[in-house]
């Protein structure tokens, strides 16, 4: 072959490689085309939404605070004897005045006898004094008498009336030592366990017999920051008696079911810990309330603020805070939210939301920020959703 045939043989074939090789490409091209063309738009993902809506509601404050009965009495024993008797239960609820303890009588009453009769003598004495003064002052009247007898008598019966007085108060402390052997309640509430059995010898130097508190109502005492403080606004109590309310929760989370009032707040901030010690009372009608309870206290403002409120069920958590989502023009967008405080199913939100809009509180799990969403409004029972 010549080389003219030879070169136009390779132009040839070029040719036919570049036509096969745009051919190619197109048809790479169209197919891709038609394949994004036929692919489906996202599918709307259906949710449950609510309106978040603008309430007036009481702000509350939390705090930890202790249980504290009203009274509180340590019962000892005031003269020392045989513990004859213990007149009461373990745990029981005593009256004022109910008799607890019994010391063996015997000793102190044949005291008072012998007090008794030490005062009958010196008012014998005295009586005898009393005669004897009077007549040296008749004597001295008529001259028959001198007057350093006169006044002899005089100190005579004075003497006698000193030892009659003693004697009277004497008996007296007897009867007084003798009505100590029936220890006796000084409050009503209730009892704890006795230290001391019958049989021992007790004096006031055995200590605590046993402890009374008082049971209702109650004190609930907890320290308040001065920030939180000054926001509650309890410096100073109300006359009228319109002082905060306080509800308490236990450490299982059950709310007690009596609401007091704060009626006292110290006069002086605590130094070390920059907190005001401030009280509330609550009725304890069947005892629930027990003295040195740890229990979270909820105050509530003497005052409503006007609030936007979700369902709990709507908020999100992530590293960067809460967020809900809400519908805008068919679509999930996610609304960044400074949560406030707690209204049963519902919360506060101080920011990120202005009221209005359409919340989503069901289908959370499969939505994606700009998602189409199906939202159809749902009606929320009271708990959490």
């Amino acid at each position: 072959m010549s080389e003219r045939s030879r070169m136009a043989h390779a132009q040839r074939s070029t040719a036919l490689r570049l036509s096969s090789t745009t051919l190619t490409v197109f048809l790479i091209f169209g197919l891709g085309a038609g394949a994004l063309a036929q692919q489906p738009a996202p599918t709307a993902v259906p949710v449950g939404t609510v309106m978040a809506e603008k309430r007036a509601i009481t702000q509350t404050a939390d705090f930890v605070g202790r249980v504290e009965a009203v009274n509180r009495v340590d019962i000892r024993a005031r003269v020392t004897g045989y513990l004859e008797e213990v007149l009461f239960k373990d745990g029981a609820t005593v009256a004022e005045g109910a008799p607890l303890f019994r010391i063996e009588r015997g000793p102190f009453e044949a005291t008072v006898e012998q007090a008794q009769g030490v005062l009958e003598k010196a008012q014998g004495a005295l009586q005898n004094a009393t005669v004897q003064r009077q007549r040296a002052e008749d004597l001295l009247k008529t001259n028959a008498g001198s007057v350093a007898i006169r006044d002899q008598r005089v100190a005579e019966e004075k003497g006698a009336q000193g030892d009659a007085t003693t004697a009277a108060a004497n008996l007296k402390t007897a009867q007084i030592n003798l009505g100590y052997t029936e220890i006796k309640a000084p409050i009503a509430g209730r009892i704890g366990r006795t230290k001391v059995t019958k049989g021992n010898v007790v004096s006031p130097d055995s200590g605590v017999l046993a402890q009374i508190v008082s049971d209702d109502p109650m004190y609930v005492t907890f320290p308040v920051s001065q920030r939180e403080f000054l926001a509650l606004k309890t410096n100073r109590l109300p006359a009228d008696g319109s002082a905060p309310l306080v509800s308490l929760k236990f450490s299982d989370g059950s709310t007690y079911d009596q609401k007091g009032r704060v009626d006292f707040v110290d006069v002086s901030v605590e130094r070390s810990t920059d907190t005001v010690l401030v009280r509330a009372t609550l009725p304890n009608p069947t005892g629930k309330l027990l003295d040195g309870t740890l229990v979270r206290v909820a105050v509530a403002a003497d005052h409503s603020e006007e609030k936007v409120l979700v369902p709990q069920s709507a908020l999100i958590a992530d590293q960067q805070g809460s967020y809900v989502f809400a519908v805008v023009d068919g679509k999930a967008v996610p609304k960044r939210v400074k949560v406030g405080a707690e209204a049963g199913a519902y919360v506060a939100i101080d920011e990120g939301l202005a009221g209005n809009e359409q919340i989503v509180v069901q289908g959370l799990q499969n939505l994606r920020p700009g998602v189409p969403v199906l939202a159809s409004p749902v009606t929320l029972t009271t708990g959490r959703s």
